[in-house]
């Protein structure tokens, strides 16, 4: 059974390179190396060693080809940077100040009731 890898650093396909991969693996687009921490199951950023195998040796960089014995290459290894928290901040905008416009491209009545607050008043030209 095939499994579909990326390229933990790019998200590029790696689905043409053999099984098991060796040692010194590289992405086909950006050549980072994949027989890495940073592209194995056991790899966990929360965790102060940064990774969930408790008999595996501590590699001090998770970026490079390493000779780990327990090694298992993650289909879902890429990770754009801040995707997770551009998203979470774009929601929170939209839910503070709503939407700009409109799918018909007119300002909504969030902007209209901004622009009725700043407008001139009435009364104040008299």
């Amino acid at each position: 059974m095939a499994i579909a890898l990326v390229c933990w650093k790019c998200g590029a396909s790696a689905a043409e390179l053999p099984l098991p991969l060796s040692r010194l693996a590289e992405c086909p687009k950006c050549r980072a190396y994949l027989h890495a921490c940073r592209m194995c199951q056991f790899f966990d950023p929360r965790l102060t060693g940064q990774c969930q195998e408790e008999r595996a040796e501590e590699v001090r960089d998770k970026e490079h080809a390493n000779f780990c014995d327990w090694f298992k290459p993650r289909p879902n290894a890429h990770r754009p940077p801040g995707e997770g928290k551009t998203q979470a901040a774009k929601a929170k905008l939209d839910n503070l100040f709503g939407d700009v416009q409109t799918s018909d491209g007119k300002p909504d009545a969030a902007r209209d009731k901004l622009s009725d607050l700043f407008a001139p008043n009435e009364k104040s030209r008299k």
